[in-house]
Formats: structure tokens, sequence, C-alpha cells
């Protein structure tokens, strides 16, 4: 309306979205009145429960239960959000179904842009996104930056599995088209063995990285395996040897391993790592998709500082827009997701490799959809 409130909201929050979004602001402008004055009429919700996939499942529940985790599937909320413009949005919520509907339940009657980097609404993002790209006619990571990368780094991912099934995913990884894999390391597997098995039926492009997740402890273990695992020359990069915020530990591995080193960013003090030069790349984990991802994109971009983004775990609607965004973001170097360890990534659009890139969907909106008879075959609710 015309004077009204919608045209005054909309005002502000464009003025809003120039200076934290300017990408997102100009594709507001260049959208039809019809498509920002879209409210959301209904949704579905789809609570699903997935299972490892065969090859490996026997493997990764053993794994899950030498750390005391007794888990055999990852579950998630898929969403399709509907819009009185006759548009449809898909998204993956990672909290509660009953958390996720209460959270659709006031998105009801509201516009999908009101919610722009709203990281309150979580995965639910993802959806509010494929709407607004849909409805400007852009794909979703021109949302984020003018002019996107075609492609990204996609990370294939391994838990401590048995040396023979580790050999096999990264024969997979490698025939699949994949190029970087990031494998746990724990103490009831060897990683200088999986650095072996791995070696032995990868391309020379291959690389690794470990993830101890802290169990390496010290300083000095940490020195013990990397002067092993630098023998063989797949092996790049070393993730949280030594526990998460531990930065008079990282001081004394600057400069000696002569492996890149990451940790979360999220239990640390950023800036000050950045500072003193003490890891050379983030992980970004946790699914928050609006303004703390674009503001931990600023800082990587702004002291060049790359990240390793893992915040598109289970499905392939979380992957895909992982893509999109890291396409989007020059400080990203790293896409990482469990997607192809589970039975089915409850899309219909196969995510492919080729040369180590995924290249993204170049249609409005997401590029990807829900397949329906996946999501009814492994629906809980």
């Amino acid at each position: 309306m015309r004077g009204g409130v919608l045209l005054t909201s909309r005002r502000e929050w464009l003025q809003s979205l120039t200076v934290a979004a300017p990408a997102m602001a100009a594709a507001a402008q260049s959208t039809p009145r019809s498509g920002l004055r879209m409210k959301i009429t209904r949704f579905e919700s789809f609570p699903v429960r997935v299972p490892f996939h065969p090859r490996l499942r026997d493997n990764f529940i053993e794994s899950f239960r030498k750390q005391n985790r007794p888990q055999t599937t990852f579950d998630s909320t898929m969403v399709r959000l509907h819009t009185d413009a006759g548009l449809a949005g898909v998204a993956e919520s990672t909290s509660s179904p009953a958390a996720t509907r209460a959270v659709l339940e006031r998105m009801i009657g509201r516009s999908p842009w009101e919610f722009a980097l709203d990281d309150s609404i979580g995965g639910i993002l993802i959806a509010v996104y494929d709407l607004m790209g849909q409805a400007a006619g852009v794909p979703v990571a021109k949302l984020f930056a003018a002019n996107p990368a075609g492609r990204i780094v996609q990370t294939w991912w391994s838990h401590c599995f048995r040396p023979p099934l580790m050999q096999a995913e990264a024969r997979l990884a490698a025939e699949s088209g994949y190029r970087v894999h990031k494998v746990k390391a724990r103490p009831w597997e060897d990683p200088i063995e999986h650095a072996a098995v791995i070696s032995a039926v990868v391309p020379s492009d291959y690389r690794v990285w470990f993830d101890a997740n802290s169990s390496w402890g010290s300083p000095g273990r940490t020195l013990d395996f990397a002067r092993e695992l630098k023998k063989y020359p797949i092996v790049f990069g070393l993730e949280t040897p030594i526990p998460i915020g531990n930065t008079e530990g990282y001081r004394q591995l600057r400069g000696r391993l002569g492996l890149r080193l990451a940790d979360h960013m999220e239990g640390l003090n950023a800036l000050s790592c950045i500072r003193e030069a003490i890891l050379d790349a983030f992980i970004v984990g946790a699914p928050r998709l609006g303004r703390a991802m674009l503001a931990k994109a600023a800082l990587g971009e702004m002291f060049g500082v790359r990240l390793w983004v893992e915040n598109g775990i289970n499905t392939g609607i979380s992957q895909v827009f992982q893509a999109h965004q890291a396409a989007a973001f020059p400080a990203v170097e790293f896409c990482i997701s469990i997607t192809h360890t589970l039975e089915d990534d409850l899309t219909r659009e196969p995510f492919l490799m080729q040369g180590g890139f995924y290249h993204l969907p170049r249609g409005p909106g997401l590029g990807v959809t829900l397949d329906d008879q996946a999501v009814d075959k492994y629906r809980t609710g």
C-alpha cells in the first residue's frame, strides 16, 4: 500500500539491508512489487530420520558407541513454505519438530523478506532465501554477492573408520570427483595408518586433513603425529588437535607443524588468533545462516583468513544452500557435510562433483527440490 505500513517497513528494511547485505538489497530493488509483497500462507513440516548408509553403517555405529554416542540415524525436520504468490521454498531445520513448528506458525501471514538474515529461525532461513531468490529471479548465491563464484570445493567426510573401510571411502570419494577429504582422528584407530591406506588409492592431487576433536591433548603429542603425517604428501592440515580455545597451546605449535592448523571459530577469541597468526583457518559450524554467517565471512575476508564451513550437515537441501553461501563469500575455502554418509539426501537433483568442484545451480532460488517419496519413506511424524 502506498503510504501505508508495508511501504514504510519496506523502506526501512531496504535501508537496513543496504548496510548489512548490499547484494540482497539490490536483489530486492529489482524484484517486482508482487514478489516483495508476497505473504507466507501455509507451511508443511516433515520430521525425518535417515539411517547411515549400508556401506558404512556398522562401523559408523561402532565409532559412535566408542565415544559414548548411541546414535544410528540423523534427524531433521524438512520444511516447505508456501506463499500467496504461488512460490514454495524448502529448508531443513535441525531444531526439534515442535520448536520448528512454533517458528513456522509465527511466520504465517508475514513476508519472507521480513526474515532475511534472522538467525533466530535457524535452518528455516534456507526456505526464506529460496523464496527471495525465486521472487527476484536470481540464484540464492546472488542474494549475498553480486558476482558469486560458479563453483565451490566440497569436502568428503569420514568418521574414524577401520582402515579397510577408510580406504574404500577414499577410493569412492576420488571416483566421485572429490579431491579434499576430512578424516576424524580418534584414539581407537591410527591416523598414520589412515594416511597410508588413503595414499595408496587416491590420485596425487587428493588432499586430506585430520580432525582430532581435541583428542591429541597436548602440543607435544600433536607435533609427534604431525611429524609422521607429513611423510604422506596428501596430508595438508590438522583441525582441533588440542582442546578448543587453548590459545597458549596454539602459540606453542605456531610455525612448527609444517601443516595448516584450524580450529572452531565459535570457541575462540577470533581477533586474538588473527592478530597473533596462530591459526591458518577457522572452522565455521552451527547453522546460523543469517547475520552471524555474514559477520564471519566479512571477518575472514577483511583479514585474509580462510573458513572451512560445516553448517550444511544432513541433507542435500542444506548442502546446496551451504554451497550458495560459500560461492558468495571469498573467505570460504572448503565446505563440509555428511550427506554422502546417509542412505538418502532427500533431494531430486544429484549433488555432482567434477574435478574437485561442485558447480552451483543457475536457476532462481536454491535450485534443488525435496524428493517427496524419500521424505515419506523416512518420515517419523
